[in-house]
């Protein structure tokens, strides 16, 4: 199992801060720019990692519709012709810039209601050669498990939140047991303290099965 700095290191970003924030209410995704196939996949991986977290998706989000939107493009430029998404993401003009400057292939921005869980996700992913190798299985789990909880912004850039079974990407066991340790209805829906991941630690049990 991981340690109390392991997990902390999850959730210590790039600026030394700690943050770490759950949903506070169900998933409602729809995915743009796909095909009817791999918006199923899509679905199928956020319904696996909320059953995984013991945690809701639903039709609809009584206040914003739906509240995961996930837009595939080819080049970045393609957002700002995306009718009304400037209204959504206000800071649309500017980010689309630092993303073609950065040859990004995805990014993610999270919104969070008053009391600090997560009410809303954007992810966007530019599909370049790196990301048109990914298998849409792969894919598909790897943006819900990083959609579920707000992790560090460097919580990944070492090593990834899957790994290879039989060939088959999977959820590693520990980042599994941590989802479903956050998901404990005693733990806070978000954290500032480091204290945070001594809480979590104490409250994580066998990895127990992966998701496939």
């Amino acid at each position: 199992m991981m340690d109390h700095d392991t997990i902390a290191a999850l959730f210590t970003r790039s600026d030394d801060t700690y943050l770490c924030a759950r949903w506070g209410r169900p998933l409602v995704p729809v995915i743009f720019g796909v095909e009817d196939e791999t918006i199923s996949l899509m679905k199928g991986a956020f319904e696996a990692v909320c059953l995984l977290a013991n945690h809701q998706m639903a039709e609809t989000d009584p206040e914003l519709g739906v509240n995961v939107m996930m837009f595939f493009c080819r080049d970045w430029d393609e957002l700002t012709a995306v009718r009304d998404l400037d209204r959504l993401v206000p800071e649309l003009g500017p980010l689309v810039t630092r993303l073609i400057k950065a040859d990004a292939n995805q990014y993610r921005i999270f919104r969070f209601d008053d009391a600090g869980a997560i009410r809303a996700c954007f992810i966007f992913l530019r599909m370049d050669d790196q990301l048109a190798q990914v298998p849409a299985e792969t894919l598909a789990l790897s943006q819900a498990v990083q959609s579920i909880v707000l992790w560090s912004d460097v919580a990944f850039n070492d090593s990834s939140p899957l790994a290879l079974v039989d060939g088959k990407a999977v959820l590693r066991p520990d980042i599994a047991a941590v989802i479903r340790g956050l998901y404990d209805p005693v733990m806070p829906a978000v954290a500032h303290d480091a204290s945070h991941a001594l809480r979590l630690a104490a409250r994580m049990g066998p990895a127990g099965e992966v998701i496939q």
